[in-house]
């Protein structure tokens, strides 16, 4: 019965992507828009240098990214982390697709041994572990992002720093960015570096390149930094003073993070200092309680 669900279950999966393929779904707004502006068609499926995973699920990325996906926040966190949709949305149909299998690949391997196993079960299973998988590589991209935007504040105190340094060395708003972009080889530097030099080629302003960036990779430090150097490119402000103290508000902020972060691995560290505690205790009373016990 578990083989047959197997079998089953891809001859329908073969028959969804036949019918997606027949049926394609409708282009996104941000595929229209690449057409229009480059006139090109955009880029289908997935790069060439995708790894098993990604080539796996590159027939179901175009399905998944006419229904939406993956969202706002989402978008944001790969924007960050570098990755391409159509790759995360690969990851995402493959992950999908192994964790629906594994049930009924379990169970057809437990028929073959001899032992019958109800067929609710493999079916159910494919439902819940597909959807498990599903969400898998949404917790990955939530958890690099999150280190991501943490190192990419911590290299937006030491710019600002070097900003400061730059004005007070008589340089304007334009040459201060440019220059402290040049402080640094990681790869916040780079993008930040990149980011101003695709603003000067399209002759916009920097700080107008930087509060995209912000909104682009959700980071609300950069559109404050976008809107503090404006004022200062726009109306004269003095903008030393408030970049020196956003640089000390974000190195403040990290220390807090990173002290939070130590009591927390601190906590963890407690729980199995305990459970050897509470085994050592079995370990020693076990002989008495048996002596006591056979006495009765």
């Amino acid at each position: 019965m578990a083989l047959a669900l197997l079998l089953g279950a891809g001859i329908g999966l073969g028959l969804v992507l036949i019918a997606f393929g027949f049926r394609p779904g409708r282009p996104t707004l941000a595929e229209e828009l690449q057409r229009l502006r480059y006139g090109t068609p955009p880029r289908p499926g997935v790069d060439q240098d995708a790894d098993w995973s990604t080539r796996l699920g590159n027939p179901l990325v175009r399905p998944f990214a006419s229904r939406g996906l993956p969202g706002a926040v989402t978008r944001r966190d790969l924007a960050i982390c570098g990755k391409p949709v159509e790759r995360y949305l690969g990851e995402k149909a493959t992950s999908a697709l192994v964790f629906s299998l594994l049930g009924p690949s379990v169970c057809a391997v437990i028929t073959l041994g001899g032992i019958s196993v109800p067929w609710q079960v493999p079916a159910w299973s494919v439902v819940l572990l597909g959807v498990l998988g599903f969400f898998v590589p949404d917790l990955a991209v939530r958890s690099q992002a999150k280190e991501r935007r943490a190192e990419f504040r911590h290299t937006l105190s030491a710019f600002l720093d070097l900003v400061v340094v730059s004005l007070a060395g008589g340089r304007g708003v334009d040459g201060a960015l440019a220059d402290a972009s040049q402080g640094g080889d990681g790869w916040a530097f780079v993008r930040i570096r990149g980011a101003l030099q695709a603003a000067l080629a399209a002759r916009r302003t920097p700080w107008a390149a930087l509060g995209r960036m912000g909104e682009e990779y959700g980071m609300r430090e950069l559109s404050e930094l976008a809107a503090a150097v404006g004022l200062a490119g726009t109306e004269g402000a003095r903008v030393r003073e408030s970049l020196s103290a956003k640089a000390a508000s974000l190195r403040a902020h990290q220390l807090a993070d990173i002290e939070t972060a130590a009591q927390s691995a601190t906590e963890r560290m407690s729980l199995p200092v305990v459970g050897l505690f509470f085994g050592f205790l079995l370990f020693i009373g076990y002989p008495a309680v048996t002596s006591v016990l056979a006495g009765f």
